[in-house]
């Protein structure tokens, strides 16, 4: 979400091209059943216990964003995931992607280890983070408290509608304003998770 779907929700990705412009959208009902669409095309490539979430602000109902579906892929193992298959089935291997640190943590590595792919049409950008990692609770946690608490999810939006008129065609501004702020999400949404026992969700 490279664009804000390549991030998922706040996760922004290190390595990604700047090249396309920030565009949001209005929250669209359709969003849900393209995710359930791009599901039916990734499940052959995965292995069978691999979990599948929609995340980013797709996900998330009333919320404006980028026309493109993020979708996480919880594996046990990175390398459990079969790229020559993957892109057999039309979803094309981005290598050398992570996710950042966000400020003020130190994490290992391998908390921040992704395999990311991308599908043209509909328009997806895939997630496969390995179970039980920093970076996928991240985008889980995040998702389910934007969902729940409806202030912080409008003035999250008001943040993206506000940069990306401001910086339509900069990117690089764009994210150093955005991630900081979904950072401070982040631990409010793990402050929300705690309150009320947050576990991870079965498959979307």
């Amino acid at each position: 979400a490279a664009n804000d779907a390549i991030a998922g929700v706040g996760m922004c990705v290190v390595g990604k091209a700047m090249a396309e412009p920030i565009e949001l959208h209005q929250f669209n009902v359709a969003w849900s059943g393209r995710y359930q669409d791009i599901a039916v095309l990734l499940r052959p490539a995965l292995p069978k216990d691999a979990v599948l979430h929609h995340i980013g602000s797709t996900a998330i109902d009333g919320l404006s964003a980028k026309d493109i579906i993020d979708i996480q892929v919880s594996v046990n193992a990175l390398d459990d995931v079969d790229v020559a298959a993957m892109e057999r089935n039309g979803f094309h291997f981005r290598p050398g992607l992570k996710d950042h640190c966000p400020a003020g943590m130190t994490l290992e590595p391998s908390e921040l280890e992704k395999r990311f792919f991308n599908l043209a049409e509909p328009s997806a950008n895939i997630h496969v983070r390995e179970r039980g990692r920093f970076n996928q609770r991240f985008s889980l946690v995040s998702r389910d408290y934007l969902r729940a608490c409806d202030e912080a999810a409008k003035a999250y939006e008001k943040i993206k509608i506000e940069l990306s008129s401001r910086f339509p065609d900069d990117k690089t501004l764009y994210y150093a304003i955005k991630d900081p702020v979904f950072d401070v999400i982040y631990m409010a949404a793990e402050q929300w998770a705690r309150v009320n026992d947050w576990v991870e969700s079965p498959s979307d």
